[in-house]
C-alpha cells in the first residue's frame, strides 16, 4: 500500500483531529498511574457475583455443601480484589480532586466501598431469591427455579441492576452505569441503575424493557416485554439546558401487573393493585385496583 501519496492528506487530518476545540468534549485526558474502567474485568466482576450469589448455577458447578464455603471463600477474595480496583478507576474517570487529593486517598476510599459492597451480599442473595420465586411463580412454563436462574433474562437483568444500584448508594461514579449497559447489552432490558425496585419484581420475556432513574418500583410488580417507564418532556432553565436531578419518572405501587408495550410517562402514580394493559399510553396517576385497557373502537362492538 503506498501511504506516502496520501500522506499529506493523513498529516492534515492529525492536525485537525488533534485540535483542542474539536475533542475538548470528547476526549478524556487519563492521569498516569490511575486505572481504568475495563468492560473485560467488569464481565469478570458480574460473573464472580453471580457465582456467589447462585452458587452451583454460575462458576463451578460441583459446589457442595462441603465446598461451597471454600468456593465461595476464594470467589469473594477475587471479587474484593478486581471490584475495589474498578472502583477506582471510577473515582478516578470522576476527577473529584476536591473531595479526593490523592490517588492512595481515592485507594482507599474504593477499598472501603468494596467492603461495604461485599457485606451486602448475603441481602442481595435474599432479595434476588424473591425475584427467582416470582419469575417461577408468574410463567406456567417455568419447569424449576434452576431454569429460571439459568435461562431467564429478567434475572440476569435484575441482578446486574441490583447490584450497580448498591454500587451506586455508595457513591461509586460510572461503574455501575456500564454494568446496566452490559445487562442491556446482553437481554435488551434497560434499567437505569438509579432506579428503585421492590421485592419479588419480575419482567416476563423482557426484551424492550425501559425503566428511568427516576422510577420506584414496589413489591410483587410484574412488568411484559416492551414496557416503558420513562419521562415526559422535562423542564429547562432560564439559559435553555435542561434541569437534571428531578423526579421524572412513574411510581409503581405494591401488586401492579404491567402488560406489553404498555408506556408509562411522567412522575406519576400506578396505585396498589392497577392493571395497565398492553399497547396503552399512561400520563396520568392510575387509582388502586383500577384496570386501564385499551377503549374498542365503536366498529369493533358493532361487530360483536
Amino acid at each position: 500500500m503506498n501511504l506516502h501519496k496520501y500522506s499529506d492528506t493523513i498529516t492534515s487530518t492529525v492536525t485537525k483531529l488533534s485540535e483542542y476545540e474539536s475533542f475538548k468534549l470528547l476526549c478524556h485526558q487519563h492521569h498516569d498511574g490511575e486505572p481504568y474502567p475495563s468492560e473485560k474485568v467488569l464481565h469478570e466482576i458480574i460473573e464472580l457475583c453471580r457465582a456467589i450469589l447462585f452458587p452451583g448455577y454460575y462458576g463451578h458447578s460441583n459446589v457442595n455443601r462441603r465446598t461451597i464455603t471454600y468456593y465461595l471463600g476464594v470467589n469473594t477474595e477475587k471479587l474484593f480484589e478486581l471490584l475495589s480496583e474498578q472502583i477506582l478507576a471510577g473515582l478516578c474517570f470522576a476527577c473529584d480532586r476536591s473531595k479526593y487529593v490523592s490517588l492512595e486517598g481515592m485507594r482507599e476510599k474504593s477499598v472501603e466501598k468494596t467492603a461495604e459492597f461485599i457485606a451486602y451480599l448475603p441481602e442481595l442473595r435474599k432479595i434476588l431469591t424473591t425475584d427467582v420465586i416470582a419469575a417461577y411463580n408468574g410463567d406456567p412454563a417455568a419447569e424449576s427455579y434452576g431454569e429460571v436462574i439459568f435461562c431467564y433474562p429478567a434475572i440476569r437483568a435484575i441482578s446486574n441492576h441490583r447490584i450497580a444500584h448498591e454500587l451506586l448508594k455508595l457513591g461509586v461514579p460510572l461503574i455501575p452505569r456500564m454494568i446496566s449497559e452490559m445487562a442491556h447489552s446482553e437481554t435488551g432490558i434497560d434499567i437505569h441503575p438509579a432506579a428503585t425496585i421492590g421485592n419479588y419484581f419480575t419482567i416476563d420475556h423482557g426484551t424492550g424493557v425501559v425503566i428511568g432513574a427516576t422510577a420506584i418500583i414496589g413489591n410483587n410488580v410484574k412488568i411484559y416485554q416492551g414496557v416503558t417507564l420513562g419521562a415526559r418532556s422535562f423542564p429547562l432553565d432560564a439559559e435553555g439546558n435542561p434541569i437534571k436531578g428531578i423526579p421524572r419518572h412513574p411510581i409503581i405501587e405494591d401488586n401492579v401487573i404491567i402488560y406489553s408495550n404498555a408506556t408509562i410517562l411522567g412522575r406519576i402514580v400506578i396505585g396498589e393493585g392497577a392493571i395497565i394493559g398492553g399497547n396503552i399510553w399512561v400520563t396520568e396517576n392510575v387509582e388502586p385496583g383500577d384496570k386501564v385497557m385499551q377503549t374498542r373502537s365503536r366498529q369493533t362492538e358493532k361487530n360483536k
